[in-house]
């Protein structure tokens, strides 16, 4: 109740100190009581219009007024007005601001997405700061905003983005481009193109994954397979540094060469090229010394593929495959062994052996990168069989483990598993559990990293030593909370796994609560034990997927 008292302000604000902590005590008494919170509103509008934005003094009373309005619950246009300040604070030069106010704002993004989708052209402005940190908060920022509505118009910007940003974001980037043209494409060809051109931007900063998303989506576009063999012949033709995007080329190459030599896309320039230009790129490709071995393998299937879709050059391409009998890369030496075979023994099947990839039909499982409407185990009608053996015809679906193919699993309840999945001696899978399982081997931190801690622990039952239970306990030590939580877990076809539903899907920040969840594997041969996890959830409004390898079991879990 005190007057004004000079001697207490600073950069005319009067006495920031004072106002800061009454906000905060604001802020207590304004939690989950919605009448305070209608009795501090006058107040904290007046205070969010009326302080003065020149001076740091004044920039914080107005950030703690923001927290003060975010954390009550406060009218949805004071939130309006705290989303506003955030966005002036952006347009401010010190560039210590702009990342309190990115950060701020992607606090607010899921709650109160319109009105920072107003603040967008200056979020997007901020990627052009030449500070890494703001550049990132920025950028993570903009990945929560994109919507079916902006998708062409945020691309735009983020491809720009990728063009000029530091190395140490370009693969985050990459990657956020990857995941916003898979959930809100507007075309097919929009998302193939999307994907393309940013494999020729970002190079080798993409994830380990790229190359075989984009051939999924590609065999799957039969309208558009002229267009794309042509757009990505002439890329690789300019340049083959880009190894991804070559990778992806000598696939399509091989598999629709003969639409080359047609020209007959409308959509492009008339192409007029002749058997030897291609097989020149393609030779140039396996000879070149940028080429990884996993390109050369690429290259050197797509040639041997040719020798069914191109006529005239049959002998040509018998001596390039011939050459690589003896080649001191293992890989590629059997590669070119087996398709030497194909010439010599095997030539009547060479056509049928060499036939197009079909285009996969929709699993039970569904495609984890290639479906982007996809239908969950957990949603089919009770009359399709939903086992393990179903489940385990699904070729390579994380991509992973040295042997393939391999048993992969997603989260099914156990009531659509008892049924339909027979063991070798006759029994059921879950008819070997009724055991209760003794504890007898130390638990192992399978993955530990971004706030997520994921630890297992071991059971075996002594009746039945080639089962494990295996239980998970997923943490989060981060400051929010990771929503949409799910684990997938695949194994080498030797061994059968049942992965059970979890336990919740949202993992509490702090450390607070956890996520269990149950995973029965059957290992009769008593094989090393390997396995790969694929974790996905929503944090901040970002979704997040990560991918961990386990080699490091316990000798006791399988022996």
């Amino acid at each position: 109740m005190s007057e004004y008292s000079p001697e207490h302000a600073v950069s005319g604000v009067t006495d920031p100190f004072l106002q800061v902590r009454l906000l905060r005590l604001m802020r207590i008494l304004g939690q989950n009581d919605e009448s305070i919170c209608d009795a501090m509103g006058d107040l904290l509008a007046q205070v969010s219009t009326c302080t003065e934005t020149q001076s740091n003094a004044g920039n914080a009373v107005l950030y703690e007024t923001v927290l003060t309005i975010v954390d009550t619950k406060s009218a949805s246009g004071l939130r309006v007005l705290a989303v506003n300040i955030l966005g002036r604070f952006l347009l401010s030069n010190d560039k210590n601001i702009r990342y309190v106010a990115l950060t701020s704002l992607q606090r607010l993004v899921q709650t109160d997405n319109a009105a920072v989708q107003r603040h967008r052209a200056t979020i997007v402005e901020c990627l052009r700061q030449t500070d890494t940190s703001v550049n990132r908060k920025a950028l993570e920022l903009c990945f929560a905003l994109v919507n079916e509505a902006n998708i062409r118009v945020m691309m735009k910007e983020l491809q720009r983005f990728l063009q000029t940003c530091q190395p140490e974001l370009r693969e985050q980037c990459a990657s956020g481009i990857f995941l916003s043209a898979e959930r809100f494409s507007p075309s097919k060809r929009w998302h193939i193109d999307t994907i393309m051109e940013t494999l020729i931007t970002a190079g080798e900063s993409v994830r380990d994954d790229a190359v075989s998303h984009l051939i999924h989506l590609i065999r799957g576009a039969s309208e558009l397979h002229a267009y794309i063999v042509q757009k990505l012949y002439k890329a690789v033709r300019e340049d083959i540094g880009q190894q991804p995007l070559v990778q992806v080329a000598s696939w399509c190459i091989g598999e629709y060469g003969e639409l080359l030599l047609l020209g007959s896309c409308e959509e492009e320039e008339p192409l007029q090229v002749t058997e030897d230009e291609v097989l020149d790129v393609l030779e140039g490709i396996l000879q070149s010394h940028i080429s990884t071995p996993s390109t050369r393998a690429y290259t050197l299937t797509a040639i041997m593929k040719l020798s069914t879709r191109f006529k005239q050059n049959v002998d040509r391409i018998r001596r390039v495959v011939s050459i690589y009998g003896s080649c001191h890369d293992v890989e590629l030496q059997q590669r070119a062994v087996e398709y030497n075979a194909l010439f010599k023994k095997y030539d009547h099947m060479r056509a049928a052996i060499l036939e197009k990839m079909p285009v996969e039909e929709k699993s039970a499982a569904g495609d984890i990168l290639g479906e982007e409407r996809r239908t969950p185990v957990e949603s089919l009608p009770q009359s399709q069989p939903s086992s393990v053996q179903t489940l385990s015809q699904v070729t390579d679906l994380l991509g992973l483990l040295e042997e393939s193919p391999v048993n992969v699993i997603t989260p099914v309840p156990a009531a659509d598993l008892n049924v339909t999945q027979n063991l070798p001696n006759g029994g059921s899978l879950l008819d070997l559990l009724d055991e209760t399982p003794v504890p007898a081997l130390p638990p192992l931190v399978v993955y530990n990293n971004h706030g997520l801690n994921v630890e297992f622990s071991f059971l075996r039952p002594p009746t039945n030593p080639a089962l494990l239970v295996i239980t998970s306990c997923a943490t989060n030590s981060s400051d929010s909370d990771m929503t949409d939580f799910q684990m997938q877990a695949a194994v080498p076809k030797s061994v059968q796994l049942q992965l059970q539903a979890p336990s919740g899907s949202i993992v509490k920040a702090s450390g607070i609560g956890a996520v269990t969840q149950c995973i029965r594997v059957l290992n009769p041969q008593k094989v090393p034990l390997k396995m790969r996890l694929r974790f996905s959830f929503s944090q901040s409004g970002n979704s997040a997927q990560e991918i961990c390898e386990i080699g490091n079991f316990p000798v006791g879990t399988w022996q």
